[in-house]
C-alpha cells in the first residue's frame, strides 16, 4: 500500500528500498532453513473455528525452500523493474501489486490449513491478473489477463471443493494432520473425487495440458512480470501444491497415473510448441510449460529419488528461466524487438547481458558445471528406473530444452546475421541499464555457483524440500561427476541431438509449423467464451426486457418454484394446529380487503384502481387499530393518504390502461398472482403455528423504558433497537430521491 507513495516521494531510490524488503526476507528464510528440523514449526490461531478455518503456518523445508525462491527472486525482479519501467507513470502501482503477489505466494507456501491456502491461492490469481494486464490500454493485455484469471479461478474453485471433501474425509483441514491420517483419508469414498479436484486446481495454476495455453498468452505482460510470475513463482504454486499434498494424497495408482500422464503430455507438447516460436518470450514460455510438465511427472513418480530430482530441477529452472526472461526484457529494451530471426550480433553491444544469457542458457541446456546439468542427469537417472518409454520421453524433453536455450541465446548474441534475417543496425542497440543486466547476472551466476558447489550450496536448499515432499527424512547427495553411467550417456546424446536440431532450425521450424494443429485448447477456450457470452446475452434479452410486468412474473414464479415445490414435496403444507379465533368485525374487514383488491384488478380507470388500493391500505390500518396499535395505525393512515394523493396527482397525467393481451395472457397473469399470493398465505399460516424461540416482542416491551427511554414501542424499535436498519432504509430513500431529482433535471435538458 505504501509503494506508490514511496515511488512518488523518492522515484530514484524506490527500487532499492522496495527490493530491500524481500531481500531481507530471503536471508531470514535461508537462515531459518538451515536450522529447521524435518518436522517443521507449526504455529496457528483460530480464525473461523466453525468452518474449520485456522490461520496455521508450517515452516518446514518445503515451505522455506519456496519462500527463499519467492523472496530472493522477487527482490531481484523489484530491483530490475526500476530500470525496465523507469519513468513509467504507473510504476508505483506496479510495485504495489508485485508486493501483493509476493505476500500471497508466501501465504501459499506457509499455509498448513487447506482453506487458508485457498484464500492465498486466489489472491495470487487476482494480483497476477492486475500484473498481466498492467498495460491496461492494450487490448491483448486485457484479454490475456482475463484468460489467466478465468482459467486459474476455475481451478481454484475445484481446489476449494476438493479441500472441503478432504476435510470431511480426513476429519481435519490441517495438511500436517491429514498426513498422519493418510490411510483413513485414502480409504474414504470421497478420496478419489477430492484428489481429482485438487489436481485440477494444481494443473490450471501450473499450466498443465490442456490448460497450458494461458501461460504463453500471458507473455504480453512486462518482462519482470514474466520472469517472476510465470517462471519462478505463480506457475510453481501448482507444483508446490502437488509436493505439499504428496505425503497425504500420493502413493496410489490414481495419483501416479494422472500426474505422469498429464506431466509427460505437457512436457512433450510444450517442447514441441517451442520449436516454431520466433518471439523470444513465447519461446521461453513454451519451454517453461515443458519444464512444469517434467516437474509434475517427477512428483507423480513419487519415489524419494524422484522428489529429490524434482527439488533440484525446480531450483535450477527458477534460476535460469528467471534470468532468461530478464535477458529477454533487456534485449527488448536495448533493441526494440524480440524476433529471434532478426536478432543477431548483440554480444559486442550488450556484453554484460550476454554473459548472463550464456550462463542461463548453458544451465537450461543441461551443461556441466551449471546446476541445470546436475539436475538433468538426476532426472535421467530417475527416469531410467521407470522403463524405456518414460526415459525416452524425458530425453526428448531434454533435447527440446537444449534447442530452446540455443535459439534464445546463441542466435541473438553470437550469430552475426540473426537466425534467418539481417541483424539490427548497431546504432539502434545499447546495453541495458545496470539494474537490468545485474539482476539477470546474479540469477545466472547463482546457477553457476550452485553447480560448482552442489553439496555445500544446492543440497541445503533442495534437500529439506525433498524430505518434506517425501514425508520422510532423506539425504540429498549432489556431485559434479558420478563417473560414466547411463545418465551421462543420455546427457551427451541430448546435447548432440539438441545441437543438430538447432543447426537445422530453419527446416525444423517449417516442419513444426506444417504439423501444427490449427485447433486446440486455446481455440476451445475462445469458443467456450463466445458461447458463454452468447448465452449471457440471450438471458439478458429475456430477463432484462424493460417491462416491469415481466420482471414481476419472473420474480413471482421463481419464488413460487424455489419455496413452493420443496414445501409441497416435503410435506410441509398443512393447516396450523392452533385454532384461529376470528371475530365478525375482523372477518368483515378481511372481506372488505378482498373486495377492494378485486375492484382494483377489474377497474377500467387509473383513478378507480388507486381508490380501491387506498381502501385496502385503510382496511389494514383498521386491523392495527383493532389489535391495540394506534401509533402504527396512525402511521398507516398517513402513509396511505399521502400515497393516494401522490398517485392521483401522478396518474392523472398518465394514459389510460393498456390492454395487457389476450384472454390466455390475462389468465396466465391470474395464475401467477394466485401462485404468489397463495405461497405467501401458506407461509404465514405455517409461521403462525411454529414457535422456535420466546417471542422477541416481550423483550422489546420489557426493555423499552430502561434501555430506550420511551414508551412508544414502534418508535423505540425503529430508532434504538433497529437504528442501523432505519438508517439504511433512509439512506436508500435519500439515494432514490437524488436519482429522481437527477432524472427530472435530465428531462428538462
Amino acid at each position: 500500500m505504501l509503494a506508490p507513495a514511496l515511488v512518488r516521494w523518492r522515484p530514484a531510490a524506490a527500487g532499492y528500498l522496495i527490493a530491500a524488503l524481500p531481500a531481507g526476507l530471503a536471508i531470514y528464510f535461508a537462515r531459518l532453513l538451515s536450522v529447521t528440523p524435518f518436522g517443521g514449526q507449526v504455529a496457528s490461531f483460530a480464525w473461523a473455528p466453525s468452518l474449520g478455518l485456522t490461520f496455521s503456518c508450517n515452516a518446514d523445508g518445503l515451505s522455506l525452500f519456496f519462500a527463499v525462491l519467492i523472496s530472493g527472486i522477487g527482490a531481484l525482479v523489484a530491483f530490475y523493474s526500476a530500470g525496465y519501467l523507469a519513468g513509467h507513470p504507473h510504476l508505483g502501482r506496479f510495485y504495489g501489486w508485485l508486493l501483493m503477489f509476493m505476500a500471497a505466494m508466501l501465504g501459499v507456501a506457509f499455509s498448513d490449513n487447506l482453506l487458508l491456502l485457498y484464500v492465498f491461492w486466489e489472491l495470487t490469481s487476482i494480483s497476477s491478473y492486475m500484473l498481466i494486464g498492467f498495460d491496461h490500454e492494450d487490448k491483448a493485455a486485457r484479454a490475456s489477463a482475463l484468460q489467466a484469471l478465468l482459467v486459474t479461478v476455475l481451478g481454484g474453485s475445484a481446489l476449494l471443493a476438493g479441500a472441503v471433501m478432504l476435510g470431511i474425509a480426513g476429519g481435519t483441514m490441517e495438511i500436517s494432520a491429514l498426513v498422519s491420517r493418510r490411510e483413513q483419508l485414502q480409504s474414504s469414498p470421497l478420496f478419489v473425487p477430492a484428489l481429482l479436484l485438487v489436481l485440477l486446481g494444481a494443473f490450471t495454476k501450473s499450466a498443465q495440458f490442456p490448460f497450458h495455453f494461458w501461460l504463453p498468452n500471458a507473455m504480453v505482460a512486462p518482462a519482470p512480470v514474466s520472469a517472476y510470475l510465470h517462471s519462478a513463482a505463480m506457475v510453481k504454486a501448482g507444483v508446490f501444491l502437488l509436493a505439499r499434498t504428496s505425503p497425504a494424497l500420493g502413493g496410489n495408482e490414481t495419483w501416479t497415473c494422472v500426474l505422469v500422464a498429464v506431466g509427460l503430455a505437457t512436457l512433450l507438447i510444450g517442447g514441441y510448441m517451442a520449436l516454431f516460436q520466433t518471439d523470444l518470450k513465447l519461446l521461453l514460455a513454451y519451454s517453461t510449460v515443458s519444464a512444469l510438465g517434467l516437474l509434475t511427472t517427477l512428483i507423480g513418480l513419487g519415489t524419494p529419488k524422484a522428489l529429490e530430482a524434482a527439488a533440484v530441477f525446480l531450483l535450477a529452472h527458477a534460476l535460469y528461466k528467471g534470468a532468461l526472461f530478464l535477458v529477454a526484457g533487456a534485449v527488448d529494451h536495448g533493441t526494440g524487438m524480440r524476433d529471434i530471426r532478426q536478432l543477431g550480433g548483440l554480444l559486442r553491444a550488450m556484453p554484460k547481458t550476454a554473459a548472463a544469457a550464456a550462463m542461463a542458457a548453458l544451465s537450461m541446456a543441461g551443461v556441466i558445471p551449471l546446476l541445470g546439468g546436475i539436475a538433468k542427469e538426476m532426472v535421467y537417472e530417475v527416469s531410467l528406473g521407470f522403463g524405456p518409454w518414460i526415459a525416452a520421453a524425458v530425453v526428448v524433453g531434454g533435447i527440446f530444452f537444449f534447442y530452446a536455450a540455443a535459439s534464445a541465446v546463441f542466435g541473438p548474441f553470437w550469430s552475426n546475421t540473426g537466425n534467418s534475417g539481417p541483424s539490427i543496425p548497431p546504432a539502434r542497440i545499447h546495453e541495458a541499464p545496470f539494474r537490468m543486466w545485474s539482476s539477470a547476472l546474479v540469477l545466472s551466476g547463482s546457477s553457476l555457483v550452485l553447480g560448482l558447489l552442489p553439496q555445500k550450496a544446492a543440497a541445503p536448499l533442495a534437500g529439506p524440500a525433498a524430505s518434506a515432499a517425501a514425508g520422510a527424512p532423506s539425504s540429498l547427495e549432489l556431485a559434479l561427476w558420478h563417473g560414466m553411467n547411463p545418465a551421462l550417456v543420455l546427457s551427451l546424446v541430448t546435447i548432440l541431438s539438441g545441437a543438430g536440431l538447432y543447426a537445422a532450425r530453419g527446416h525444423v521450424r517449417r516442419m513444426a509449423c506444417k504439423l501444427a494443429i490449427p485447433w486446440g485448447p486455446d481455440a476451445a477456450y475462445r469458443s467456450l467464451l463466445q458461447i458463454l457470452n452468447a448465452i449471457a446475452s440471450g438471458l439478458t434479452l429475456v430477463l432484462q426486457s424493460g417491462s416491469l410486468r415481466y420482471y414481476l412474473i419472473i420474480i413471482l414464479l421463481t419464488m413460487a418454484g424455489l419455496a413452493g415445490i420443496p414445501l409441497i414435496g416435503q410435506g410441509g403444507l398443512h393447516w396450523p394446529s392452533q385454532d384461529i379465533d376470528a371475530r365478525p368485525s375482523e372477518l368483515g374487514i378481511a372481506v372488505l380487503i378482498l373486495l377492494a383488491a378485486v375492484i382494483a384488478i377489474r377497474a377500467r380507470s387509473l383513478l378507480g384502481a388507486v381508490a380501491a388500493l387506498g381502501a385496502v391500505g385503510y382496511s389494514v390500518a383498521m386491523i392495527y387499530l383493532m389489535y391495540g396499535a394506534p401509533d402504527l395505525a396512525m402511521t398507516q393512515f398517513l402513509i396511505e393518504s399521502l400515497t393516494v394523493i401522490l398517485f392521483v396527482l401522478a396518474f392523472y397525467r398518465f394514459p389510460q390502461f393498456e390492454d395487457v393481451g389476450s384472454r390466455p395472457a390475462r389468465l396466465g397473469n391470474a395464475v401467477v398472482a394466485l401462485l404468489g399470493g397463495g405461497l405467501i398465505t401458506a407461509l404465514v399460516l405455517l409461521a403462525a403455528g411454529i414457535q422456535f424461540h420466546h417471542p422477541i416482542s416481550d423483550y422489546f416491551a420489557h426493555e423499552a423504558v430502561p434501555r430506550g427511554h420511551g414508551r412508544n414501542l414502534v418508535n423505540i424499535i425503529l430508532v434504538d433497537f433497529r437504528a442501523l436498519d432505519t438508517l439504511g432504509e433512509t439512506t436508500v430513500l435519500g439515494i432514490a430521491g437524488i436519482g429522481v431529482y437527477a432524472l427530472i433535471k435530465l428531462k428538462k435538458k
